[in-house]
């Protein structure tokens, strides 16, 4: 209002020095009133033009002021765009209400989503992302470069891809399936990535195609193995006594080969009934169990067969809480487990020249960092051959000559149907095998 009255006091006053300013060049020559009225005209001028700068200012100010989102200035009542300006006012400040609003649903979404997402720069940055990578990765970081073959594989790309990689991060170990997307996102360059775990669908299908296969051949083995165990028994009882052959050794020769023929197909249907164990084993009965009870249990156990071939075992318990478990069928994995380091320690004491090192099996209960109890049980005999260590759960695989390949794999089926898993551990000597509890 105060601005106006000024700007309408200097416009009438600059009209009317201008009209007396004309009016003397008229009647009389250039005086001293006349430079006057000059001087006076040129300040109204200047005033008039500083008045208009200072109202351009005021609303250049107020302009930037919201477009920064202070809407605290404002134009004066008076102001001829003041409607405008309350207009455009009210559309920004709903316009940023919707955005921030947009913003905190998107960030609930993908601190509440399961799946790991993060956005990085085109340099490999992270700009964003949300509680799922680190705890699918294990740990936290800044830019790709620090998650080795993965942050390569994002980084390197040039477009979309999708793929899948091995992840290990310490004790951790999965298989990673890869989704990246490269979008240019307000003029720059971001490369939004998702990651998703597979190891447990990876199992899950494995273990469904042994069930398959494991059924298949038990059905159709078994339907021929008993016809010719019963045919081989019947032969070998009908044979009389008083048959005649041209030489003595052919009769003894026949009688070997049904005998022989009975005994194998007999072990024969032995193995198909430990074959069939992989493909029909039992639903666990979950109840809860305290697991350094059963170890101590298990460790008694075996101490007599130890201490005959001079062997330690060490049992090391550093958690004592309780895990929801079929009691039956996790101590028949701990079992196999130790069964199988003793029978490794006492082959290679036998072939050893030198037994330098005691025997020793350590067994121990404790938590991983994923906060999942798992028992560790490790020796310090020959160990397994690398070639042969992505075989080892593989059904019916055996290094042993008198080994069935059965113990294993199936020990490992029921890791995975309590929810957990049998890993094989690499260390510098010896064996280890760790069942891990979900």
């Amino acid at each position: 209002m105060r601005a106006n009255l000024l700007l309408m006091i200097n416009i009438i006053a600059l009209v009317s020095t201008s009209a007396l300013l004309s009016y003397l060049f008229q009647n009389s020559s250039f005086s001293a009133t006349s430079l006057l009225l000059i001087l006076v005209a040129t300040a109204l001028i200047v005033h008039i033009f500083s008045l208009f700068k200072r109202q351009q200012k005021q609303a250049e100010m107020v302009i930037r002021a919201l477009a920064n989102g202070d809407s605290t200035l404002g134009l004066g009542q008076q102001h001829p765009m003041l409607k405008q300006f309350e207009q455009v006012k009210t559309q920004m400040q709903t316009a940023r209400f919707n955005a921030e609003q947009q913003a905190q649903f998107l960030q609930a979404l993908l601190i509440h989503v399961d799946l790991a997402v993060m956005v990085c720069d085109d340099n490999g940055k992270v700009i964003e992302s949300n509680p799922a990578v680190s705890k699918l990765l294990g740990k936290n970081f800044q830019h790709l470069q620090e998650l080795g073959a993965v942050g390569e594989l994002i980084l390197n790309a040039s477009n979309n891809i999708r793929s899948t990689t091995y992840w290990q991060n310490g004790e951790q170990h999965d298989t990673l399936s890869i989704q990246l997307s490269i979008a240019e996102i307000q003029g720059k360059v971001r490369r939004v990535v998702s990651l998703q775990s597979i190891h447990d669908q990876l199992q899950l299908k494995e273990q469904q195609a042994y069930k398959r296969l494991t059924k298949v051949l038990t059905h159709e083995i078994a339907n021929s193995i008993t016809p010719l165990s019963s045919l081989a028994d019947t032969c070998s009882n009908l044979l009389p006594q008083e048959l005649c052959f041209i030489d003595i050794e052919d009769k003894q020769d026949l009688q070997l080969a049904l005998s022989t023929l009975a005994s194998r197909t007999a072990h024969l249907g032995d193995f198909i009934a430990r074959f069939r164990q992989v493909s029909s084993l039992p639903k666990p009965n979950l109840a809860p169990e305290n697991l350094a009870n059963m170890l101590a249990r298990i460790v008694t156990l075996h101490q007599q067969q130890a201490r005959e071939q001079h062997t330690h075992i060490e049992l090391s318990i550093k958690n004592q809480q309780l895990v929801m478990l079929d009691s039956s069928q996790v101590e028949q994995v701990l079992v196999n487990l130790i069964k199988n380091a003793l029978e490794v320690l006492k082959s290679s004491q036998k072939y050893s020249v030198e037994n330098v090192v005691q025997p020793r099996i350590e067994i121990s209960l404790a938590q991983n960092t994923s906060q999942q109890l798992y028992i560790e049980i490790s020796d310090n005999g020959p160990g397994i051959s690398e070639h042969v260590v992505d075989m080892i759960f593989v059904p019916f695989f055996t290094t042993k000559q008198q080994g069935s390949g059965i113990g294993l794999s199936l020990s490992r089926q029921i890791m995975l149907n309590h929810g957990g898993d049998l890993i094989y551990v690499q260390k510098p000597q010896g064996a280890c095998f760790r069942c891990v509890f979900g």
